[in-house]
């Protein structure tokens, strides 16, 4: 039976807790965890800069994998939003503006990953951090042009910063169409962000019932705990 390793990274823009831009410090962690596909949000790009501040494709090509970009806004030049990694080939992405006016743009990413000649939806959402914003969110990803396609119902991982910390409409209706992580029987812990001091849980992996969960675990090395203020989940799956 195959297996394949999904995982989902807040980078906030390569900068630590220490306050130091590193994106090589992504790239570190990132080898630690090992794997297949990667969804990494705030992610930011600048194409006429050192190559490293292109970091979607700097942290891919350290890794020798493919990446697509959601760009969801521009910041002092350069694209800012959401990016896929991937081991596998990436015959299709899109990406859908999912921004509630007068809050901040956010973007759901969506590819189509070739396994062993099937098919393999990841997605990758960053949410809004109002409750309010997050309620018209969720309606919009779950649409039938987003999430709730008929095509890709069967193999969908979807993985992100969901920014919900309670029991709330997101977790909900999620949770009513997907099986999910559940950080305090899987991850070992209720609480995941900040990583260093966790008050709360924001990231957060959903999956079809095609895929069976092996293992997942909160990635907690020194690196990864300077890295960027979150941590990095891993899940391991049988499909």
């Amino acid at each position: 039976m195959r297996t394949i390793k999904a995982a989902t990274y807040n980078i906030h823009k390569c900068v630590g807790i220490d306050r130091k831009y590193s994106p090589e410090r992504i790239v570190d962690v990132l080898r630690e965890i090992d794997a297949d596909v990667i969804a990494l949000q705030e992610v930011l790009c600048h194409s006429h800069l050192h190559a490293r501040d292109h970091q979607a494709r700097f942290i891919a090509d350290e890794l020798g994998m493919e990446y697509r970009l959601g760009e969801n806004r521009q910041i002092k030049g350069g694209g800012y939003g959401n990016a896929i990694l991937s081991r596998l080939p990436i015959d299709f992405h899109q990406n859908y503006d999912i921004t509630i006016k007068k809050y901040e743009p956010r973007g759901c990413l969506r590819s189509t990953i070739s396994i062993d000649g099937e098919q393999l939806h990841f997605i990758n959402i960053h949410m809004g951090t109002s409750f309010f914003e997050r309620r018209l969110q969720v309606h919009k990803l779950l649409a039938k042009h987003v999430l709730d396609s008929p095509e890709l119902k069967g193999r969908r991982i979807v993985a992100g910063d969901f920014n919900e910390w309670i029991n709330g409409i997101t977790t909900r209706l999620f949770r009513s169409s997907f099986n999910s992580i559940d950080p305090k029987l899987h991850l070992g812990r209720a609480r995941t962000f900040p990583g260093i001091l966790p008050l709360v849980h924001l990231d957060h992996v959903y999956f079809d019932e095609s895929f069976r969960l092996r293992n997942a675990a909160l990635h907690r090395s020194r690196t990864a705990l300077i890295a960027s203020d979150h941590l990095p989940i891993l899940a391991e799956f049988e499909i």
